[in-house]
């Protein structure tokens, strides 16, 4: 959880969070209380080095961001939260919006862009969708991690094994690509399917297809 919040944390274990990072402290005050209106735990900060230097919930997250902020805008915060592997949907705020601005936000992934003032009821409906598309993300991530875990669990001989099935050819032609008797493909086979834990060639390649297995990769 958040060492150092600037404002109040509803749960030592929240299900869901939201940061707000803005150097305004009424306006931090007033979305804190309206977040928590509504049971969503709040994480406050004044700027991004505050944010930065927290500890995150590993939890379905959004951050609420302005875009004028002390050191680095919030433009530039979001490029550095990229290059930093934090996937964390944004939802802007800002008093002097552009279509540039806007554009190169979206572009780079804010779920939206709301300009002050702004109704309440917009920015719970983009923090409930920001929650929502990290929520998928995670789930994703946690999927993939699974997958991993699996594949790791596989021989080198395995392991090409499947990637030729994955390909498409008979056991017939894995024997021969690999220099081995059909029955010990069979067996290299079904030992890839239980590994991997699916019933069908089609589920294998959607699962090496998640996992950017290549036809070359060992």
């Amino acid at each position: 959880m958040i060492r150092n919040p600037k404002a109040s944390q509803d749960s030592a274990s929240p299900e869901v969070m939201v940061y707000i990072v803005d150097d305004d402290a009424d306006l931090r005050d007033a979305l804190s209380n309206l977040f928590r209106s509504v049971g969503l735990p709040v994480g406050v900060f004044g700027s991004a080095t505050e944010f930065m230097e927290s500890q995150l919930a590993e939890v379905p997250s959004c951050l609420v961001l302005d875009i004028r902020l002390p050191g680095v805008s919030g433009l530039d915060f979001q490029t550095q939260l990229i290059r930093a592997g934090i996937g964390m949907p944004i939802v802007f705020m800002t008093g002097h919006a552009d279509v540039p601005m806007s554009v190169r936000a979206m572009k780079a992934g804010a779920i939206d862009f709301l300009t002050k003032p702004f109704r309440d009821q917009d920015m719970l409906d983009a923090v409930y969708s920001a929650i929502e598309v990290d929520r998928k993300r995670r789930q994703a991530d946690a999927d993939v991690a699974g997958l991993n875990e699996l594949y790791d669990s596989l021989t080198k001989r395995e392991r090409e094994v499947m990637q030729l099935v994955t390909r498409g050819l008979m056991n017939k032609q894995i024997a021969g690509e690999l220099g081995l008797s059909e029955i010990t493909v069979k067996i290299h086979r079904g030992n890839v399917m239980r590994k991997m834990a699916v019933r069908s060639v089609a589920d294998l390649v959607r699962a090496a297809e998640r996992l950017e297995i290549g036809s070359t990769q060992d």
